[in-house]
């Protein structure tokens, strides 16, 4: 329903028909009536509008007629914008920026002649005032009720304490678990209360009123209570009408009532369900509540909204709310078949396909399930059936699967509606950037604003409230992990799939997405859209037409593909995301703009300077346009801009002049400080109230006096700043310092960054950041000169510390460490030369309470680790050994469960004092280098070190090259490793080395390793004996490896002292082979739970002697040396099979005829082996089927490409091919 957008259309052309700049600067003489005629027609839609959109739903000429006005106000919007940008135009050519332009760009103006631009906009004014009057003449005729803006009409249920019979069972097992937690609740805690309040929270649908139900009809529940009430509230929280339910009177008095509710519950404990509670004026409920205190002690008033603002209003403590959780996919499958299949469930595969997609689209919603089932019990066939699903994703009926998600939509105020609607245009599962979506309101004019009221924070307002109302959900910070961004996470969120239909039904057509999967021709071809997001690339000629044929209608293009399209003479846009090489369009074509996203562009050195005739313009992101040189020098024009993203815009070499004159700036993330006279000094900060993040880069270029005028200590708003000198400046020191002192920055800022800072000292308020207790991540970097302490540990809120190259630095805390980064959670410690110890003064200790993460690298002097109890994480990188061994005698040991050790020293043997009393928790560990941990020297034991890592589960082993043998004694003591990785070990050879010589153990290791990781071990001939825990071995470029399992045959006779069946145990997915077999036959199956192997780039490995009945892909590349696969025998699990690249391979592998579960077959290169007498039964079993250049089965065209075999039955007929030239 289309229609529901339209009040705050006509709402916003009022305001726009009254403009000031309209007025000012005249350009609308001559015109003043027509103007004054349009506003009073408006007012008097206004008026109706109201009973329209509700008739609008039932009787189709209402409808045809509001979607004229909607066409027309469209218009109407443009001719207005149009007047705005002419006043815009003529306030920027009195400022001198048509001398500044030049005739060039002057010309590109569409019309600058007062009298032609009268003229032309007369037409258009005079024609939107005619159709308007018609609109007006047939509102008439249908005879529309004044209605004052009042709150749209709603249908409330009336509910009650009874659950319907045929759904009580179904019920009460889903939420059982649920439901016996707030029965403790209720019974135990609510006890020891005079009065409790548990609001029961959820989106509309979920089963909030069926939850209450349960408790109110609980056993205990009801021997417990000496009173029990339910009372359905909906929209109208009468505390008369409220008073009378419980007291079960129809007493209209207020006095009387409250005195009966009063008498009532006196001394009695109670329990009342207040049920679909909306109300958020805090003053009714706290009069209701004052007469509820009456009951007696442990009375609880158990309430269900979907809103968490009225949870806050009426919960009594802290942690008395229940959020309620979606219902579990299998209940809300009995749920729908129970109304769907009334007799009994058809067999059919297809049926239960459709039943899974619509219990998908339910969102754990019971009522949503209820809703599908009842309405397809009576369809018959699978069309009707498919028909319904496809149907529901836009669903546009007020009774229907939808009703109470579409009354929480029918209750939002009319501006709030269309901020809403709007978010069709964004793919169901998209995160949602908030900061741009506000932007993206802001563009189309969609936040209502009052008297003095600031855009962005009535913008968060709305988002908040709709974020309440559960329009939007999954509300949460995002990591953002570019270097070029100061703040580590952004705000993003997600709207319901049931959410997201309510949003496409009111908006029609008027909002496209297409990303892949989507028929592209058929929704491009329905017609003019205005707003059009595109995540697909291969579009360009299609979205070139589309553009040219709709563009006076397109207001949104959010277009995410690199490729260009072509300009177009009339486009209304006001919002354009683009990634592209150059600038899309012509600026003068783009007149209406507000918001212009064109990020990540690594290509466009410039743009055009005429873009400074975009007087709309609001929002400007070049974030990471990483080749951008300059900014057009007439920027200064643009003064409605207000948000202008350059961070990540390195090679920037100035802004342009006279910055100062954009006041609306808000945000400004990356300046960038010019050597020439045409640029703008930071001096030019000193009047804009800019927020946000701020790096200020080129440093060396500013005046103390520029920095004084940038004013950076009144930027209240300003929570992440960065101050960068460039590595090679040669400024005077004593200057560095000065300039660093005028640059303080406001007491709340929360991020600090200091760049290559040369002064000789640093400045009081970074020694002593006494005047910064609200940062909480501090970075220094390159402040090689400074000398003097700074005082780190003091401030109260730090939690994220960084200091790289800081030569002079030698102690982190120099007196009174006890009170000492009391919030500190993440460290790194980089390449600082002489730091020493971690307080100045002897016998001083240092703690981190709450430190959970450390990074320390090459810090050569530092021999010692603080106490940290909560340390979770630690990387070590040091050349020397002295610092990553002195983790395993530190406490924190008995806390880490991250460990990354990379330790280049190769000669150092010091012995490993180990405290025994120490628990080790360690799950994953990454070692580099560290081949002091694998020393066979014996006067260094590190076989001790390893006992304490019995709870290891992932372990990495990356460039050990003192790694010779298959460290097997080390082994041993991993009793819970599941993950192994080992990598660029040069010199490992295999087996452990005895009396000189490698030989193969034969003792069982690592017996729950389930993955097994090799890459790049150039002398690796054989493995070590491999657990029957194995589920998967990836083996990559080992030049030498010759064998897996043995050197023959004879060699399997050792794996049958293993358990198998016992190792079998942990194999929950094996079915194909029982535990009897495994037992009968261990030598031929040595790994049982094995499903994957996969071999690539081994030329000698000759023999894998192993029967694999569990495997399920198989991959051999360039394995050269591979002779026969018949020793892995049938394989009656495998499903995917590839060989490539080996040459001398003769046959696939066990019999064909076994090959029962395969489904994709690819062989490339692979020319001994002969696939004539099996090709012709495969072609017809497989799903996808691949050879190329195999010498038995080739074409007589020794240029012709691989060949693909499709299948032959309707069974298969979505073939999973792979191209021909690309290894899976």
């Amino acid at each position: 329903m289309a229609e529901f957008v339209i009040r705050p259309l006509v709402s916003m052309l009022m305001g726009k028909a009254s403009n000031y700049l309209l007025k000012h600067y005249k350009v609308m003489d001559g015109m003043e009536d027509q103007r004054e005629i349009l506003e009073r027609k408006l007012l008097a839609i206004l008026d109706i509008i109201e009973d329209a959109e509700e008739k609008g739903a039932h009787r189709p000429g209402v409808t045809a007629w509001l979607e004229a006005l909607k066409k027309v106000a469209y218009e109407a919007n443009d001719v207005f914008d149009e007047f705005k940008y002419e006043a815009l135009r003529r306030d920027a050519k009195a400022k001198g920026h048509y001398r500044k332009l030049g005739f060039d760009i002057v010309s590109l103006f569409p019309v600058h002649n007062p009298i032609v631009f009268r003229y032309r906009m007369g037409k258009k004014l005079c024609r939107i005032v005619h159709l308007i009057e018609l609109l007006v003449i047939e509102m008439n005729a249908f005879g529309f009720r004044n209605q004052l803006q009042a709150p749209p009409s709603k249908q409330w249920r009336i509910t009650d304490s009874i659950i319907m019979d045929s759904e009580k069972d179904i019920v009460s097992r889903s939420r059982n678990e649920e439901k016996k937690k707030i029965v403790n609740i209720l019974i135990d805690r609510a006890s020891d209360r005079d009065l409790t309040v548990l609001p029961i929270v959820g989106m509309g649908g979920l089963g909030k009123t069926t939850f209450a139900q349960l408790l109110y009809n609980d056993p205990e529940i009801k021997e417990y209570f000496q009173l029990q009430r339910w009372c359905c509230v909906s929209d109208d929280f009468d505390v008369v009408k409220i008073a009378s339910s419980i007291c079960q009177t129809n007493e209209n008095n207020r006095e009387k009532a409250l005195q009966d509710l009063q008498k009532e519950i006196s001394g009695k404990r109670y329990l009342i369900v207040l049920d679909d509670v909306w109300n958020e004026d805090a003053d009714k409920w706290e009069k209701l509540k004052t007469c509820l205190k009456h009951g007696g002690k442990g009375s609880v008033v158990v309430t269900t909204t979907r809103k968490t603002k009225v949870a806050e209003i009426m919960k009594t403590y802290i942690d008395d709310s229940h959020n309620l959780g979606e219902l579990h996919k299998v209940f809300l499958k009995e749920i729908f078949e129970n109304r769907a299949f009334c007799l009994q469930k058809p067999n059919d595969p297809e049926l239960s396909d459709v039943v899974e997609k619509i219990l998908n689209r339910c969102g754990g919603s019971p009522l949503a399930s209820k809703a599908f089932g009842s309405l397809l019990s009576n369809k018959t066939s699978m069309k009707e059936w498919t028909d319904v699903l496809t149907r529901s994703n836009t669903c546009n009926e007020k009774r229907g699967i939808l009703p109470i998600l579409k009354l929480s939509y029918d209750d939002l105020p009319p501006h709030m509606k269309q901020c809403f609607a709007f978010c069709a245009v964004f793919p169901k599962d998209y995160d949602i950037d908030v900061e741009i979506l506000i932007q993206l309101w802001m563009a189309h004019d969609f936040i209502q604003l009052k008297e003095g009221d600031n855009v962005e924070k009535a913008g968060r307002e709305i988002f908040e409230e709709l974020t309440w109302r559960s329009f939007f959900q999954d509300v949460k910070r995002k990591p953002q992990r570019e270097k070029w961004q100061l703040r580590s996470s952004r705000t993003v969120c997600n709207i319901h799939d049931l959410m997201h239909d309510i949003a496409l039904s009111v908006m029609g057509k008027d909002c496209v997405t297409i990303g892949y999967g989507t028929n592209k021709e058929e929704l491009l071809s329905a017609g003019p859209t205005r707003h059009l997001f595109v995540s697909y690339s291969n579009i360009r000629a299609l979205l070139d037409d589309y553009v040219k044929k709709h563009s006076p209608a397109l207001q949104t293009l959010l277009y995410t593909d690199k490729s260009t399209f072509g300009s177009a003479p009339h486009l209304s846009l006001r919002a354009l995301k683009y990634t592209l090489r150059k600038f899309p369009l012509q600026p003068r074509h783009l007149l209406h703009l507000r918001y212009l996203d064109l990020s990540n562009n690594w290509y466009m050195k410039d743009l055009p300077k005429e873009i400074s005739i975009l007087y709309h313009l609001q929002t400007l992101n070049l974030s990471n346009c990483k080749c951008l040189v300059r900014l057009p020098k007439d920027m200064k024009y643009m003064t409605n801009l207000c948000h202008l993203y350059t961070n990540g815009c390195r090679s920037l070499e100035c802004m342009p002049p006279d910055l100062g004159q954009l006041t609306s700036l808000q945000t400004l993330t990356y300046f960038v400080v010019g050597s020439s006279s045409g640029c703008s000094t930071i001096g030019e900060l000193q009047e804009l109230n800019i927020g946000g993040e701020l790096v200020l880069s080129r440093l060396e270029h500013v005046t103390e006096d520029h920095a004084k005028a940038s004013s950076l200590g009144n930027k209240e708003n300003l929570t992440h700043l960065s101050l960068e000198w460039s590595d090679e400046n040669s400024e005077e020191l004593d200057q560095q310092r000065n300039v660093l002192d005028a640059l303080k920055p406001h007491a709340g800022l929360q991020f600090l960054k200091i760049h290559s800072y040369r002064g000789t000292g640093f400045p009081s308020w970074v020694t002593s950041l006494t005047s910064l207790q609200h940062l909480t991540e501090l970075h220094l970097d390159g402040c090689t000169m400074c000398e003097e302490f700074l005082q780190f540990g003091q401030v109260k809120a730090l939690k994220v510390l960084v200091l790289r190259n800081l030569s002079k630095l030698q102690s982190l805390c120099s007196h009174d460490s006890s009170a000492a980064f009391s919030a500190l959670k993440d460290l790194t410690l980089e390449n600082l030369e002489i730091l020493e110890r971690w307080v100045a003064i002897d016998g001083e200790e240092l703690t981190f309470p709450l430190l959970e993460n450390v990074r320390i690298k090459k810090c050569p002097k530092l021999t010692t680790l603080p106490e940290a109890p909560k340390l979770k994480v630690m990387q070590l990188i040091e050349d020397k050994v002295h610092l990553s061994l002195s983790v395993f005698r530190s406490r924190c040991m008995s806390y880490l469960s991250d460990l990354l050790l990379d330790i280049m020293d190769t000669e150092a043997t010091p012995a490993l004092m180990l405290d025994q009393d120490h628990e080790v928790c360690i799950s994953t560990m990454q070692l580099i280098h560290c081949s002091v941990l694998f020393s066979s020297n014996s006067l260094q034991p590190t076989v001790g070190v390893w006992k304490w890592f019995h709870q290891l589960v992932d372990l990495k082993i990356i460039g050990c090259h003192m790694l010779i043998c298959w460290p097997e004694e080390e082994f041993r003591s991993l009793v819970s490793l599941k993950k192994l990785s080992v990598a660029l070990c040069s010199e490992l050879i295999g087996p452990t080395k005895v009396k000189g010589n490698c030989t193969r153990g034969r003792d069982q290791l690592l017996s729950n390793l389930k993955e097994l990781q090799i890459i790049d071990c150039e002398s690796l001939t054989e493995l070590f004996v491999l657990p029957p825990s194995l589920t998967r071995i990836t083996i990559i470029s080992c030049d030498s490896l010759e064998f897996i399992l043995g050197r023959d045959d004879r060699e399997l006779e050792s794996l049958q002292h293993f358990d198998t069946p016992a190792s079998a145990e942990n194999c929950k997915d094996l079915t194909t082979t029982s535990m009897t077999e495994q037992s009968a036959s261990p030598r031929t199956n040595p790994l049982p739970c094995l499903v994957s192997l996969d071999i690539s780039g081994c030329p000698k490995l000759r023999l894998v002697p192993a029967q694999l009945d569990a495997l399920v892909h198989l991959r051999f590349v360039e394995c050269s040396a591979l002779e026969s696969l018949d020793y892995l025998g049938d394989l009656p699990s495998l499903e995917s099979l590839l060989l490539a690249n080996c040459k001398h391979l003769t046959s696939l592998p066990g019999s064909l005829g076994n090959y029962s579960a395969l489904q994709k077959l690819t062989v490339r290169y692979c020319p001994a082996i002969n696939m004539k007498p099996i090709y012709g039964h495969l072609q017809h079993r497989l799903n996808s089927l691949e050879y190329k250049d195999i010498s038995h089965v080739c074409s007589s065209d020794p240029d012709e490409g691989p060949k693909l075999w499709e299948p032959k039955s309707w069974k298969y007929a979505i073939p999973r091919r792979q191209r021909a030239g690309c290894l899976s």
